[in-house]
């Protein structure tokens, strides 16, 4: 705490300035959130009109622009729509007349000579002129059919030159000759010079005719000898009951692609869909009709877009009138009306957000003038606020003037007593009553508080002292088990450097200071080696003098001969003789004949083994005897492995298989295996444990470990060595 200005900032005096502060601060909060709600009262007065007024506006102005875009639209639209008709019912009109020429001249061919017919003749460019065309692999000058076919000859380039809009006028006939009018004779010859064969009856207008048996139009598509787009109107001819051929016109349709593309702009334009629901022509680049050849064109009929599909549909069946259709969040006004002729339609669009400009343009005018009176509103607020924080200012500086005199009475006795505390120090803790704290109010009482603390305290301070010296001892002494511990246990690798008839590794990292597993090893004569591994019943100092007895009485009588079993049973006897703690301890005991590598081992309650006898670890589960100290009347019984050369066995303590993580999962006995399984056969058996480890610690992360984790392993390489 410092003192400034007098008043000590963190303590009492200072606690009782901010009371009031907060008591002041509370007051003009309060007039500040009364101020506010009239302020915003007015302000949501004035939002709400204004929202009230757009919102008419916005209606108004929509409804009129609805009905003057509904009535443009619809007429646009259908007049479009009638031009449209207009020009393909000519077209349907000539392609009818050629239609009914060339049935009667069928009809009554044996009344007149065959007429002229000649192929292309390049001279004509630019003239309109009749030419053959054929199949490949047809004869041409055979035809039995040109001849009557060649009568409609000047027919058909009349009507060719009557308008501008005929592409091409021709006689698909059913032999695979074509006779044809237009003026371009060139374009019908290869880089040799010869005619270029000509697919007659494989044409979509020739299949399309036969196939509908009437009046038929394409889609649209590029000529094939001048790239013009165009479409074509056929029709089949028949005589005597049989196919003679298809009458066809092709129509120029460069004019009505650019009229189509002059419709764009300002957010609006029109185009043409089929009877198939194929775009025929749109504007490029009008983000909603796109035109593609009859192959790859999209029937609008089947969209993914509910509205456009019905809109699409209804305007080939009849007029649509105005509809509001949603296209990818963006939405269109479009009107549609068939063209009765071809079965198409002629559809009008336009852009929501361009019919609101007019709307918007008057919403903005307003907004300017309303931010402009909203303005001036909350200039005359400020004015106002400040002279109301001016009142405030004064109002805290008076009350801060007085509160600071008023508790300099009410502190000056709690700092006498803060100053006696902080002196006590050394020898004397102890707070002593003086007459400075006698106020006969809380004071006092805290005074008083404070005496009987520190008298407790000294008492306190001497009990832990005594605690903590007994607590270093007891940690000393663990620390000398824990060493003692250690060194009893075989730690010095390689354990037998001048044996290779086998690889041997063993560890054991106990749950605390010291623990209750054991390992041993060692030879009972220069052929046999017994191996242990054991768990003692318990944790902590207890159980490391249970393990370290039991450890010296299988060491004995190991040495004193006999089998796994036999020493089992001795040592079971000699604990349970006198166990008044009544522990006990699992063990598996083996000893390996080093010359012919059989194993003979025993199990008293023990884990199972692990063995490795064809490449991989597998659970070896042997027979279990009661644990060591359970019951003297326990009896145990061996068994036998006949080791090969490169075998292993792993032996463990459940500190392994019951090592636990964050989510109280165990290890277990299948995730051992698959971790020895995953090391390679060359791995020695340091580096075998050290990866089971390994897996271990994967698996628990930051978990407590709670149970001694102790591991032996043993690889045979039988006499010859490794």
């Amino acid at each position: 705490m410092k003192k400034i200005f007098g008043m000590t900032v963190g303590g009492l005096l200072q606690k009782i300035f901010n009371l009031v502060l907060i008591f002041v601060l509370v007051i003009i909060i309060v007039f500040g959130a009364v101020s506010y709600y009239q302020y915003k009262l007015v302000g949501d007065i004035v939002s709400s009109t204004n929202e009230a007024q757009q919102a008419s506006i916005s209606a108004v102005s929509e409804g009129t622009m609805g009905r003057v875009i509904d009535s443009s639209m619809t007429k646009t639209t259908a007049l479009q729509a009638y031009i449209a008709g207009d020009m393909f019912g000519d077209l349907k009109t000539d392609v009818v007349t050629l239609q009914t020429l060339a049935t009667g001249l069928f009809e009554h061919k044996d009344s007149f000579e065959p007429a002229p017919f000649s192929p292309p003749v390049a001279a004509n460019e630019g003239t309109p002129a009749a030419q053959v065309l054929w199949e490949k692999g047809v004869d041409y000058e055979s035809s039995g059919y040109l001849g009557i076919a060649a009568h409609m000859n000047d027919t058909m380039i009349a009507m060719y030159k009557s308008t501008t809009m005929l592409n091409t006028v021709y006689f698909g006939l059913a032999d695979g000759t074509h006779l044809c009018v237009d003026e371009h004779s060139s374009n019908k010859f290869d880089e040799n010079g010869d005619v270029i064969n000509f697919p007659v009856r494989e044409r979509p207008w020739y299949t399309g005719a036969v196939e509908s048996g009437d009046i038929w139009f394409s889609d649209v598509y590029e000529d094939n000898y001048t790239g013009i787009l165009c479409i074509t109107c056929s029709a089949p001819v028949y005589a005597e009951g049989r196919l003679v051929g298809v009458i066809g016109a092709d129509l120029f349709l460069d004019s009505m692609s650019s009229y189509i593309e002059s419709s764009s702009g300002e957010g609006s334009f029109i185009c043409v869909v089929n009877n198939e629901g194929h775009t025929i022509f749109a504007p490029e680049n009008n983000g909603l009709f796109t035109v593609s050849t009859s192959e790859n064109a999209v029937d609008l009929r089947a969209s993914a877009n509910a509205g456009l599909a019905a809109f699409v549909t209804d305007a080939l069946a009849g007029s649509t009138g105005l509809r509001k259709v949603d296209v990818d969040g963006n939405e269109y006004y479009m009107t549609g009306t068939p063209i009765d002729s071809v079965g198409w339609a002629v559809i009008s669009v336009v852009g929501k957000a361009v019919t609101e400009q007019p709307t918007m343009a008057m919403l903005a005018e307003y907004e300017k003038i309303n931010d402009n009176a909203t303005a001036s509103f909350r200039e005359s607020t400020r004015q106002t606020e400040i002279w109301v924080l001016v009142i405030l200012a004064a109002v805290i500086v008076v009350g801060t003037i007085v509160v600071v005199n008023f508790a300099k009475r009410i502190v000056k006795p709690l700092e006498s007593m803060t100053k006696r505390i902080t002196d006590l120090g050394g020898s004397e803790l102890r707070f002593m009553m003086s007459d400075d704290y006698k106020t006969g109010d809380e004071i006092e009482a805290l005074a008083e508080a404070f005496a009987d603390l520190s008298g407790r305290t000294v008492q306190y301070i001497s009990d832990i002292q005594r605690i903590t010296s007994e607590k270093e001892r007891i940690g000393a002494e663990l620390s000398l088990a824990t060493s003692i511990q250690s060194g009893m246990l075989p730690n010095m690798f390689p354990a037998f450097p001048g044996r290779p008839e086998f690889d041997i590794y063993a560890s054991m990292e106990p749950a605390k200071e010291v623990g209750g597993d054991f390992y041993d090893f060692f030879l009972i004569d220069d052929d046999r080696l017994a191996m242990v591994i054991a768990d003692v019943s318990g944790k902590g100092v207890p159980a490391a003098l249970f393990m370290m007895a039991s450890k010296i009485l299988i060491n004995d009588h190991a040495l004193m001969g006999g089998t796994p079993a036999e020493i089992l049973t001795r040592v079971n006897k000699h604990i349970c003789s006198n166990n008044e703690a009544e522990m006990f301890v699992t063990v598996w005991l083996g000893i390996l004949d080093i010359r012919t590598g059989k194993l003979t081992a025993a199990s008293a309650g023990h884990e199972y083994p692990m063995l490795n006898s064809n490449g991989r670890y597998e659970l070896f589960k042997d027979k279990h005897g009661f644990a060591v100290g359970a019951a003297d009347f326990a009896k145990y019984k061996d068994y036998e492995i006949t080791l090969k050369k490169g075998d292993s066995i792993f032996v463990y303590t459940d500190g392994v298989a019951e090592a636990t993580d964050a989510n109280n999962e165990l290890f277990g006995t299948e995730r051992t295996l698959d971790a020895l399984n995953a090391m390679p056969a060359d791995n020695s058996q340091e580096e075998v444990l050290k990866g089971v480890r390994k897996a271990v610690d994967a698996f628990v992360k930051d978990a407590p470990q709670f149970d001694d984790l102790t591991m032996l392993g043993f690889k045979y390489y039988g006499t010859d060595g490794k």
